[in-house]
Formats: structure tokens, C-alpha cells, sequence
């Protein structure tokens, strides 16, 4: 069984700049079908940033295209819609 607590903190990268986008905080659920949807990505780390969801933006799970124990690869996405 998969837990999404265990994607916190891992460190999520844009495969087409290789650029860090920043950090998975959270997962977005589809409450009719249980379905992951989005990841709640934080591009930056701090209290004041946790408290007030500062630098945070939703990806679409369709984006994802690999993941490790410490990386989640994101395939075209433009993020400064969410920013």
C-alpha cells in the first residue's frame, strides 16, 4: 500500500530545464472518485511558508512522469499559472 505522506519533502524537477520547482507539501483527492488529481508543491521551506501555504502551487497528476525515494520528475507544464 502506497501512503502519500511518503511523497513529502521530496524534491520535484522539471525534466525539460532540469530546474527544481520546489517540494512536495500535499496531494489534491477527487472526494467522488478517490483518485489523486494534483500535487501541492511548495517552492519554498520555512514556518512562516507552512502557516500561510506561501509558494505553493497545484500540479496536475497527468504531469508526473517518474518517480524515486527522493525525486518526482514533471513532464511540460507551465507553473507560473499557479504561482
Amino acid at each position: 500500500m502506497f501512503h502519500g505522506a511518503k511523497l513529502r519533502r521530496r524534491t520535484v524537477i522539471d525534466i525539460n530545464t532540469a530546474e527544481c520547482i520546489g517540494y512536495v507539501s500535499d496531494i489534491e483527492i477527487d472526494e467522488v472518485s478517490g483518485r489523486i488529481t494534483a500535487m501541492i508543491i511548495r517552492k519554498h521551506y520555512g514556518l512562516l511558508a507552512s502557516l500561510f501555504s506561501i509558494g505553493e502551487m497545484s500540479v496536475p497528476w497527468h504531469t508526473i512522469t517518474a518517480m524515486s525515494d527522493e525525486f518526482v520528475l514533471v513532464k511540460s507544464f507551465d507553473f507560473s499559472e499557479n504561482s
